[in-house]
């Protein structure tokens, strides 16, 4: 799928001189300059456009047991906060990360600041994620009960009192932990039935065992 052009508002010299009228970029050109094409009337012709200065900032990139570092630009008085996300496009890979975390340097953290105040921006991905799964048996056993990790895209929806099954595990559903860095739910942990989390933002899911030959004393 193809990005959408960038639009400006400048006035249109064939249909509407002094009032501005929206633009659709054709070609960024040098010296501040660039060709765009009036969506009133179609005429094209050049302007100069002026671009907000952007900063690099320094991001680092948890993923699973792994991180890597890299580089964004934004304005510089662009407010960014914790649970936001944004796309970061690296050599490696494109993803989608949510920031866990603002350094001002100096050891020095903040919920949310200006893009120009810091120092770096301490981020997961999100777009993939790793869910802990805590299993117990059947029976209620919990000196049985066992740990787990379940791969699934981070808009996956776990659900209490749904059923789960990924290969040869088969599991229901019975309580979400949510994480400190999750935005727009009431609780941090949910267990009722149709109680939903996205498993990007899931710190761990609780759930019984449903598979037919586990916990078995043979």
């Amino acid at each position: 799928m193809s990005e959408p052009a960038e639009q400006v508002a400048v006035v249109c010299p064939s249909c509407s001189p002094t009032e501005e009228t929206v633009h659709e970029v054709l070609k960024a050109g040098g010296g501040g300059r660039a060709t765009v094409r009036c969506t009133a009337c179609g005429h094209v012709h050049k302007v100069p456009i002026e671009r907000e200065a952007e900063v690099e900032t320094d991001v680092i990139v948890s993923q699973e047991d792994e991180s890597f570092s890299t580089t964004v630009g934004a304005p510089p008085d662009e407010i960014v906060a914790v649970g936001e996300e944004f796309i970061v496009d690296t050599p490696e890979a494109i993803m989608l990360v949510r920031i866990t975390a603002l350094d001002l340097g100096g050891d020095r953290r903040v919920e949310e600041a200006a893009v120009e105040d810091v120092q770096t921006i301490w981020t997961r991905a999100v777009d993939n994620v790793s869910v802990n799964v805590t299993v117990h048996p059947r029976d209620g056993r919990r000196d049985e009960t066992r740990s787990l990790k379940v791969q699934v895209p981070g808009d996956y929806e776990f659900t209490v009192g749904e059923v789960e099954e990924f290969g040869d595990e088969k599991f229901e559903v019975e309580g979400i932990q949510v994480r400190d860095d999750a935005a727009g739910y009431r609780f941090d942990k949910f267990d009722h039935e149709g109680d939903m989390v996205f498993a990007k933002d899931a710190k761990r899911v609780y759930a019984r065992d449903e598979t037919t030959t586990a916990w078995s004393a043979w």
